[in-house]
């Protein structure tokens, strides 16, 4: 046994809903990313990136490194920089929890918060690559990303469900997650159904984002999504109660989105094997109002 924390990312257990699914045609599996070392399915694209920027040797120990992120992906890059022994500054919006910013710092990350959410913290890090001197990963535009997911999270759904699957249920924020996942299931079975989740206009969801043109991720391709439903901040809400209290997976808002749209999709389904991610813990949302 000489397993590292880096060799614990990923592998994550997929499970079968025994309370929310209520149709008995159709299979519901939930993907538990909470289960990697940082807490969320962010660790996959963290590690890809931060081990090809080493390997391509683009940065070094002496780096001066800095990432805009909502707060799955800042905690990931904090674990793995702190491993690598490397300095990042990790910009959030001034809204995040007090759990993720203190999680970041305790693993040695600088951190900064925006006042103009994700879009100003996205600005601010451009500004400090183009001014300052600093490397970004730039999740948002780095295949390196979705790679991540094409290597991993999509080999091992398809394993998992011994080639049964479906349709496939992602949130979709820097969409690395479901771009990667996508490639590697549609070159499996091309009839597999992509599903993309988004907020409803006015919704705010931490993690799922229908973003302006000018900040759609560029890894994005719409080609590989196949259908995208829409969920409100109450739904998203309610679902994260209710995988809680009935399924005993305690996750963030952006998994109760994805199962919301899960379930809206189950009832249009005559039969099939659904995966839905479930990409973080709960307990880095206790100080908000989610599970009040």
């Amino acid at each position: 046994m000489n397993k590292t924390l880096i060799d614990r990312i990923g592998n994550t257990p997929l499970v079968k809903s025994i309370a929310l699914n209520d149709n008995p045609n159709v299979s519901l599996y939930f993907k538990l990313e909470g289960n990697n070392p940082g807490g969320s399915v962010k660790d996959r694209a963290a590690y890809n990136m931060i081990k090809s920027a080493l390997d391509s040797k683009k940065i070094n120990a002496s780096t001066k490194l800095i990432e805009a992120t909502s707060g799955n992906t800042g905690i990931a890059l904090a674990m793995i920089a702190s491993v690598f022994k490397l300095q990042i500054e990790l910009v959030m919006p001034e809204t995040a929890t007090k759990e993720r910013v203190q999680t970041m710092r305790a693993y040695g990350a600088k951190v900064t918060l925006h006042p103009d959410g994700i879009e100003g913290a996205r600005d601010y890090a451009i500004d400090k690559v183009e001014n300052e001197g600093y490397f970004s990963f730039n999740q948002f535009a780095n295949d390196d990303n979705w790679k991540a997911h094409y290597k991993t999270t999509g080999p091992e759904i398809w394993r998992d469900t011994e080639g049964g699957i479906t349709h496939f249920v992602s949130s979709m924020g820097t969409t690395g997650t479901i771009m990667g996942t996508s490639t590697f299931l549609k070159e499996q079975n091309s009839e597999v159904n992509i599903v993309g989740v988004q907020p409803t206009d006015g919704s705010k969801i931490p993690g799922i984002r229908k973003w302006p043109l000018e900040y759609l991720p560029k890894i994005f391709e719409a080609s590989k999504v196949d259908k995208t439903i829409e969920v409100s901040t109450a739904e998203a809400k309610e679902m994260s109660r209710r995988l809680a209290k009935e399924e005993g997976i305690l996750a963030g808002m952006s998994s109760g989105g994805a199962t919301s749209a899960a379930l809206k999709l189950i009832q249009e389904l005559k039969s099939g094997m659904v995966v839905c991610i479930i990409c973080d813990r709960g307990d880095r949302y206790l100080s908000s109002d989610l599970f009040e």
